[in-house]
């Protein structure tokens, strides 16, 4: 698939109502992940492990490793500025790419993510000024800290 038919496929699958259903419920499981840091710091670990067996999907997914840091500053209490409804949308979001059993099945070669860029893209959208936020703090913090 192209880079162009591709983009178009993730911006349709981002309005699918099946989706975006499921990746409220995603949502709600982050809400609960949440609470537990210890559940929390595993499934960080089971979501860079997958990330690192699949090729990133252009600008979708390679949003990924910024949502990630961006959890664990927030788990560690290091950067806490984000509302809660944003990093539970963020959580959400990595929960549904990391589910194997979603709307598009990961094992179909080729369009199996596509379901995974919509939600990293919705969610990312949602939550978009929040990571800006998040960016200029951790490049002042590494500046500040070398």
């Amino acid at each position: 698939m192209d880079e162009e038919k591709y983009e178009e496929r993730v911006s349709e699958l981002e309005e699918d109502e099946k989706i975006l259903r499921q990746f409220e419920h995603s949502k709600a499981e982050a809400e609960v992940l949440l609470k537990d840091k210890m559940k929390m710091e595993h499934f960080l670990e089971r979501l860079e492990h997958k990330l690192s067996r699949i090729p990133l999907a252009g600008k979708y997914l390679s949003e990924i490793p910024l949502l990630v840091s961006l959890v664990k500053a927030y788990v560690d209490r290091k950067y806490v500025e984000i509302p809660v409804g944003s990093i539970i949308a963020i959580i959400g979001a990595l929960i549904y790419f990391l589910s194997p059993f979603d709307v598009i099945p990961d094992f179909l070669p080729g369009v199996g993510i596509l379901d995974d860029a919509a939600v990293i893209a919705f969610a990312t959208k949602l939550v978009h000024e929040d990571l800006m936020d998040y960016k200029a703090w951790r490049d002042a913090h590494r500046l500040i800290n070398g």
